[in-house]
């Protein structure tokens, strides 16, 4: 009995093609694309998943022999895919930043700089990394992460293998992500900026009453004490906000409305 390896090039090829969409997505996806992972743990995670996803989408790409020139092609639109799906799911996290700067700002911690591990490491104010990384904890401590999977999953039919890339349909996505993480930003911080408004005009009617006191300085850590608790109060709504804004996308990705 004869053993054919004629199978072999074409599903290297293919299976080469699906680890530039995937892997360029695991390196800008919240979470998986944390510093705290090393090189080596996410690259395994990426050929891990290219593999189980091989038999369910391989047969969306182009059969048969292909030339140097189209695989080339098809390559860089895989990657550019995974740049646009990637980059797209990572400024949904910007929500956290808005917030978490907002809150700072009103409660005087906005010195209070930290190392965000979703953002690869950026400095970013205390509260908005932890909001982040509460999130990210959330999607997969309520099993959300399966939805990301069934989204880039349902990514092979918003963006067909081969098929020129929908730019304007992109930058459009990018711009209703920016703009919905603003808005969502600003919503978890509505409190603290009622707050910042009512206690800055409270202490400015005492600075006027009392101009030989010092009053801004004196009621400073007041100012943070009143933060951390309204921040304790509020952190369930706000992380209930912050994951039905990330949900809300991967249900659209996946087509549910």
């Amino acid at each position: 009995m004869n053993l054919s390896i004629n199978w072999l090039p074409q599903t290297v090829l293919l299976y080469f093609l699906i680890f530039a969409r995937l892997g360029t997505l695991i390196m800008l996806m919240p979470g998986f694309s944390s510093s705290r992972l090393s090189v080596r743990m996410r690259l395994a995670l990426a050929l891990t998943f290219t593999f189980i996803m091989y038999p369910l989408i391989s047969q969306t790409y182009p059969q048969g022999n292909l030339a140097f020139y189209p695989v080339i092609a098809l390559l860089a639109s895989e990657l550019a895919v995974g740049f646009v799906l990637g980059g797209t799911a990572r400024l949904l996290t910007s929500a956290a930043q808005v917030a978490g700067s907002t809150i700072a700002f009103q409660t005087g911690l906005s010195f209070a700089q930290t190392s965000d591990p979703t953002q690869g490491g950026l400095q970013g104010a205390i509260f908005g990394n932890f909001i982040a990384v509460l999130g990210v904890t959330l999607i997969f401590s309520m099993d959300l992460h399966h939805l990301v999977l069934a989204g880039i999953y349902h990514s092979y039919e918003i963006f067909t293998p081969g098929a020129p890339i929908m730019l304007e349909d992109a930058g459009t996505m990018a711009l209703e992500v920016i703009s919905s993480s603003f808005v969502v930003g600003v919503q978890m911080a509505a409190p603290f900026i009622v707050f910042g408004l009512v206690f800055y005009f409270g202490l400015g009617l005492l600075a006027r009453l009392m101009p030989q006191l010092q009053v801004f300085f004196i009621a400073m850590p007041a100012n943070i004490a009143l933060g951390l608790l309204l921040f304790a109060l509020l952190l369930s709504v706000m992380m209930a906000l912050y994951v039905g804004h990330l949900e809300a996308f991967f249900m659209a990705l996946v087509g549910v409305r």
